[in-house]
C-alpha cells in the first residue's frame, strides 16, 4: 500500500525537523548561533491519468488528470542569519558585531575559519585569540605593559602602557562578507568555513560599505526565540504523530483485506 511509505517518508521528514529544531534549542545560550530551519519538498508523483492527454477521438482534453505523490524529502537545512542581540559582559576582548561580517580565525592547518563569536582572549604573549586559542586574521598582539585596551567601532585596537598617556595602535580588527552567508559550512566551534555556494570572502574593515561595526565589551547572543521554537516543535510532533496515525489506518485496511475469503 503506497500510504505506508507515504507516511513513513512523512515520519522521516518531522523527525529531521525536530532534530534541527532541538539544536537551536540547544544552542540558545552559544555567542553568536545563527538558527536554523529544515525545509521540505514534494517527491515524484505517480501519473494514473495524465492531465492535458485526449480522452475522446474528438479532441476532448482531460482537464487534471490523476496524480499521486509519494511523500515528502529534506530539501534543505537553511542557516538564518538575521542579527542575535548584543549582550554586554564588560569584558575588554569581547567583541560583538553590529552588522553584516565575520571575524576571520586561523586554523590550525592554516585555513581561514569565520565566526560571529567575538568573546576572545589573549594567550600568553598577548595574541588575541578564540576560547580554543586560535588567531583572530589579522594577528594582533597586546603588550605585556598595557594597561587599557580600547576597540573602536570601526575596529582600531589601541592600547595604553604603563608611563604612557598618549594611546598606540597595536592593530586593526577586519571582516569578511559573503555573497551567500547560508551557504558557509558550520564546522563547530562557533566556526564557519567558505564553499563554493557562500562564494569567496570580501575583506574590509568595520564601518566601510557593505560591514557592520564592532561593539567592544559585547558579545552577540543567540538569534533562537524560545518561544517560535517550541512552537515549531509542537507542530512537528503532531505531524508525527498524523503520519504515524496514517501508517496504522493503512495497516488496519490490510488486515481487513486479508480476512476476506473467497
Amino acid at each position: 500500500m503506497r500510504a505506508l511509505r507515504t507516511a513513513a517518508s512523512g515520519m522521516a521528514a518531522q523527525q529531521l525537523n525536530v532534530e534541527v529544531i532541538s539544536n537551536n534549542i540547544a544552542n540558545m545560550n552559544t555567542v553568536g548561533f545563527k538558527r536554523q530551519r529544515a525545509e521540505f519538498q514534494d517527491l515524484l508523483y505517480q501519473n494514473i491519468e495524465r492531465m492535458g492527454a485526449q480522452s475522446s477521438t474528438q479532441g476532448n482534453v482531460v482537464p487534471t488528470g490523476i496524480q499521486v505523490g509519494a511523500g515528502v524529502k529534506a530539501g534543505s537545512v537553511y542557516r538564518i542569519t538575521e542579527q542575535g542581540s548584543p549582550t554586554r559582559t564588560d569584558n575588554r576582548y569581547d567583541v560583538a558585531i553590529d552588522g553584516r561580517g565575520y571575524f576571520q580565525i586561523v586554523m590550525p592547518s592554516g585555513e581561514t575559519a569565520y565566526t560571529r563569536a567575538g568573546n576572545f582572549s589573549v594567550n600568553a604573549d598577548g595574541t588575541l585569540v578564540t576560547d580554543d586559542g586560535y588567531e583572530v586574521q589579522p594577528a594582533i598582539t597586546i603588550p605585556q605593559d598595557a594597561v587599557d585596551v580600547t576597540i573602536s567601532r570601526a575596529g582600531q585596537v589601541q592600547v595604553t602602557t604603563d608611563g604612557e598617556t598618549e594611546p598606540q595602535i597595536v592593530g586593526q580588527l577586519e571582516l569578511a562578507t559573503f555573497f551567500n552567508e547560508a551557504g558557509l559550512e558550520a564546522i563547530g566551534d562557533n566556526l564557519l568555513l567558505e564553499t563554493a555556494a557562500s562564494g569567496p570572502a570580501n575583506v574590509g574593515a568595520p564601518g566601510e560599505i557593505g560591514f557592520g561595526q564592532v561593539l567592544q565589551g559585547y558579545t552577540e547572543a543567540s538569534n533562537v526565540d524560545a518561544v517560535a521554537e517550541i512552537t515549531a516543535l509542537i507542530v512537528a510532533q503532531r505531524a508525527y504523530e498524523m503520519n504515524s496515525k496514517v501508517i496504522t489506518t493503512a495497516d488496519e485496511m490490510l488486515q481487513v483485506t486479508g480476512q476476506v475469503k473467497s
